[in-house]
């Protein structure tokens, strides 16, 4: 056993944390901007009214994550919000800026796919209050 099997519960918890944290800090950030984000979503043609939904989505969904409460559910989520935004907002080919956006919101998804698959991991609340199973096991 190496030393990176030892840490594996914590880099797990790591991994959730570092992923979560560009969601909670932009659900806050809608709700520190709102009137500019309300602005930018009616621009690209999503209505407004669906703001609260986005900041439901990262902010309570980024915390899930976190703290590892629902988590499959919550990574799931947000793997499906990553490629949806990252086709609505960021893909323009032209656009070398918005196309590495983009490019980060599909890691992104691939990153919470993997948290979906291989579950939150010890320190997380799923397994403190007994949700989480291990995938694949009896």
């Amino acid at each position: 056993m190496d030393i990176l099997d030892k840490a594996s519960t914590q880099i797990q918890f790591a991994g959730r944390l570092l992923i979560a944290y560009i969601f909670v800090m932009a659900g806050w950030g809608k709700i520190v901007g709102y009137a500019g984000t309300v602005a930018y979503m009616e621009a690209k043609g999503i209505p407004g009214a669906l703001l609260p939904l986005v900041i439901l989505t990262e902010l309570g969904g980024g915390l899930a994550v976190a703290v590892g409460f629902q988590t499959r559910l919550a990574a799931f989520l947000l793997a499906g919000f990553s490629i949806v935004s990252a086709g609505v907002f960021h893909y323009q080919p032209g656009d070398q800026a918005q196309m590495i956006g983009f490019m980060k919101n599909l890691a992104m998804a691939g990153g919470f796919l993997f948290i979906v698959a291989n579950g939150p991991g010890a320190w997380s609340m799923d397994a403190l209050i007994g949700t989480h199973k291990n995938p694949g096991v009896a």
